[in-house]
């Protein structure tokens, strides 16, 4: 008996000591619920970019074989202001918020716009780039209107901006014949003006700088599908990421960087700072 009740003396104490040793009667954090998310891609070393590389000019393969571009640029700098070396890899763009989720990829930078399923899925930083989503077609084509499309076959690239725009807007969208869904914008533009296609709906900051290379061969629409706006998403719950690549982008505004890097690629600073991070609220 006497050893019995000696054992279990033995054992409350042990317990007792264990539980001071961990904070006493202090609710512990679980190690999961910490934001590590800067602190790990410091020690690995690298901000992995998941981009498509056929989305001039944010990013696109140049003549020499490699992949460039605004977003390319910007984001190579954003990770010097991290303390890190920028690594572009090249994605599926309809799978990129699997290829995020999964930690193939650190952050979504491409000419992503925000919308609100995708607040969602990832965590945006603030907005930095105005766009819109319109309608383009050959030059040389009889459509002047959103009406003259009716009937006609107006394609988007998958899982892209330009695809919800044409969805969201019912009306125009059941009226047409056909909405194919392209791999990349660049096909859908070489199909334009032939029995495959009658009109892209595509991103007005990628047209505009196709149109700059390429003059006389596309034209668009007064009529504009939708307004929004370009992010850079990171993991969800990324918040110490997120708030560090906001930073980055405002000392980069400030020291002029980011003036210079839009001028070269758009001819001017179309660079937005003064737009807080987006909420899905803000959609409704």
């Amino acid at each position: 008996m006497f050893k019995k009740v000696s054992l279990l003396l033995v054992l409350v104490l042990m317990m007792s000591v264990f539980a001071v040793g961990c904070g006493g009667g202090e609710t512990q954090e679980p190690a999961g619920d910490v934001d590590t998310s800067l602190t790990d891609l410091q020690e690995k070393g690298t901000l992995i970019i998941g981009c498509d590389d056929a989305f001039p000019p944010m990013g696109f393969i140049g003549d020499d074989g490699e992949i460039i571009g605004f977003d390319i640029d910007l984001g190579k700098m954003v990770a010097e202001k991290l303390g890190v070396e920028a690594v572009i890899q090249p994605i599926d763009w309809s799978a990129k918020e699997m290829e995020l989720n999964s930690g193939n990829i650190d952050v979504i930078w491409n000419g992503y716009t925000i919308t609100a399923e995708r607040i969602e899925q990832v965590e945006f930083t603030k907005p930095y780039l105005n766009n819109q989503q319109v309608l383009v077609v050959a030059a040389d084509s009889p459509y002047q209107t959103k009406a003259d499309l009716e009937g006609k076959i107006v394609g988007a690239q998958v899982e892209s901006a330009g695809l919800d725009a044409l969805k969201a807007d019912e009306a125009f969208s059941s009226a047409l014949a056909d909405m194919p869904e392209y791999d990349d914008y660049l096909y859908a533009l070489m199909d334009l003006g032939t029995s495959r296609l009658d009109a892209v709906a595509v991103d007005k900051i990628l047209i505009g700088y196709t149109m700059q290379q390429t003059p006389g061969k596309y034209r668009v629409l007064d009529e504009g599908l939708a307004d929004e706006y370009y992010g850079i998403g990171c993991a969800k719950g990324s918040v110490a990421l997120r708030e560090a690549i906001d930073k980055a982008l405002d000392e980069l505004w400030e020291d002029g960087s980011i003036e210079a890097l839009s001028t070269k690629w758009f001819g001017e600073n179309i660079v937005i700072r003064d737009v807080e991070q987006l909420t899905a609220d803000d959609f409704k």
